[in-house]
Parts: structure tokens; C-alpha cells; sequence
């Protein structure tokens, strides 16, 4: 019998996910796997998972569906409850569990990049990923985080930061980026978002990245690099895309995730050695 999962959101259709996914099915051996995408608009998440046959273990949910998973699952993992969203869903016998993947996806990808004892955060963006970050960011050891939004920070992220004890300054994203207040600046805004200027930290070089991949460069790194004329090189979000991927896979399948194979089927991906 086929096990399904698959990948919704809207829009979908650019998702690297299934690469991912499909390169961990076959690592493991798991050839009667399948992982697909369907496009699922907002408030449409709740319909769909309730058509979902037997034969459906999991799945990986993309904006604007992450809110709507932890409401409508029977369980959650505390990374979703803190954060507010969830990014994953998975069948269990008492009904569906709900995770929040890029919590761990942040944190490896961060560590990845080389990112040791910071305390101090610069974060672009108030929404459900700026608030998985936050909770990333504070297991790594930050203490003091300042959030650049557009107008006002949303009072659910505005609770969780007071929840996790960190020391918050929020600013305005027309202020700028300053890139010598912290050992690590993160940008959750939307791929394709104008940056805002960016404060050169002349020798001082944070760990920077953008936890978007499509399009790359995004003008967050474009404007990095050249406000450092190329000193401060951004992450680009694949690598947090990778991390949390694999800890999906294994809380899907139950077993150990074949990381280097999917970092494998990726890299080829993003060259186009490999369909998408």
C-alpha cells in the first residue's frame, strides 16, 4: 500500500520540498513513499486534511497555513505551542500531532554558519517565523533581540518575546539594519521584500541569513553585501529548508533522517542537475 505525505501551501508550487523528501524516502529504503505539493489557500487547510485517506502519514504546511495546522491538530509539540503555528502535521493513532520543524531548522542551520555564544539578535520581521526564530535564538543562548517591522509588532509575538525573557527593543525596518549590534541578524521577511539600508559594522562581521531561498540573491543579501562590499556573506534559508526537512522526515517515518542525502539531492537542485 502507498504512504503518503506531501507539502501544502499557497504558493507551493516553488518548493523544494519534495526534493528533500524524496531523497530521504529512497536513503531509507522507502520505495512504496510518495511526497507531493497541493496548493491550499488560506482557511482551506481544515477541508483538505479531512479528505485525506488511510494512506496519509504527514505533511510539511507553507504559508498561510501554519497557524491553521496547531489549531486544527489533537496534539502539539512545545516549539508550536510557543511559537503559535506549526509547520507540520503528522497522523497519529489519537489523531493528528502538530510540530514546529523550523524551530530545529533555524538552530542547525545557525550553528551550521558558525554562530557561537551570541547574546545579542537583530531580527527583520514580527510573524510566525520572526517568532519561530525567536525561540531558536533563545536556545542558543541570545538574551537581548532587537525586531525591525514595518509599523508595530503583533501582540502575539509581542507575548511570546516576553514569555521566552528576552530583553526586546523593537524599531522601524525604515530605520535600518544595524549590522554591528549583534552577533547574529536574521531576516524573515517575505522572499522578494525591498530591504531596508543596511549600517555597515565596519570589522564587525555577525552571522547573517535570510530564511528565505527563492529569489536568490534576495535583496537582504544583495543589500548586505554591498553595504560590506562583500565582508558579511548571508546563509541562504535552503539550509534551514534542509534542517527542519530532516527532522520532519523523522518524526514522519520514524527513523533517523539521512541528512547528507538530502543535502546531496538539494545542492543538485539548486544547480539544476536535478528536477525540483
Amino acid at each position: 500500500m502507498l504512504t503518503r505525505a506531501g507539502v501544502v501551501g499557497s504558493p507551493v508550487a516553488h518548493s523544494l520540498s519534495p526534493v528533500l523528501h524524496h531523497a530521504a524516502y529512497a536513503a531509507l529504503g522507502l520505495g512504496d513513499w510518495s511526497y507531493d505539493r497541493t496548493e491550499v489557500p488560506a482557511g482551506g487547510l481544515g477541508r483538505f486534511v479531512e479528505s485525506l485517506g488511510p494512506e496519509w502519514v504527514g505533511l510539511s504546511v507553507t504559508m498561510p497555513g501554519k497557524e491553521e495546522a496547531l489549531a486544527l491538530a489533537q496534539a502539539a509539540g512545545g516549539s508550536a505551542t510557543a511559537v503559535g503555528a506549526a509547520n507540520t502535521l503528522v497522523r497519529r493513532p489519537e489523531g493528528w500531532y502538530a510540530d514546529n520543524t523550523d524551530v530545529d531548522g533555524l538552530r542547525a542551520a545557525l550553528l551550521e554558519a558558525g554562530l557561537e555564544d551570541a547574546r545579542r539578535a537583530v531580527v527583520l520581521g514580527g510573524g510566525a517565523t520572526a517568532r519561530s526564530a525567536f525561540v531558536a535564538l533563545q536556545g542558543l543562548g541570545v538574551r537581548v533581540v532587537e525586531v525591525l517591522v514595518r509599523d508595530r509588532l503583533r501582540p502575539q509575538t509581542a507575548q511570546l518575546l516576553e514569555s521566552l525573557g528576552l530583553d526586546t527593543h523593537v524599531r522601524r525596518l525604515a530605520d535600518g539594519i544595524p549590522l554591528d549590534a549583534a552577533e547574529v541578524v536574521l531576516s524573515t521577511l517575505p522572499g522578494g521584500t525591498p530591504a531596508p539600508p543596511v549600517r555597515d559594522g565596519g570589522a564587525h562581521r555577525p552571522v547573517a541569513m535570510d530564511v528565505g531561498y527563492a529569489p536568490w540573491p534576495s535583496p537582504f543579501a544583495d543589500a548586505v553585501a554591498e553595504a560590506t562590499q562583500g565582508r558579511v556573506r548571508v546563509v541562504r534559508g535552503t539550509r534551514m529548508l534542509l534542517h527542519q526537512a530532516a527532522r520532519q522526515v523523522e518524526l514522519m517515518t520514524g527513523r533517523e533522517a539521512p541528512t547528507p542525502a538530502m543535502d546531496l539531492a538539494l545542492r543538485r537542485a539548486l544547480e539544476g542537475r536535478a528536477p525540483r
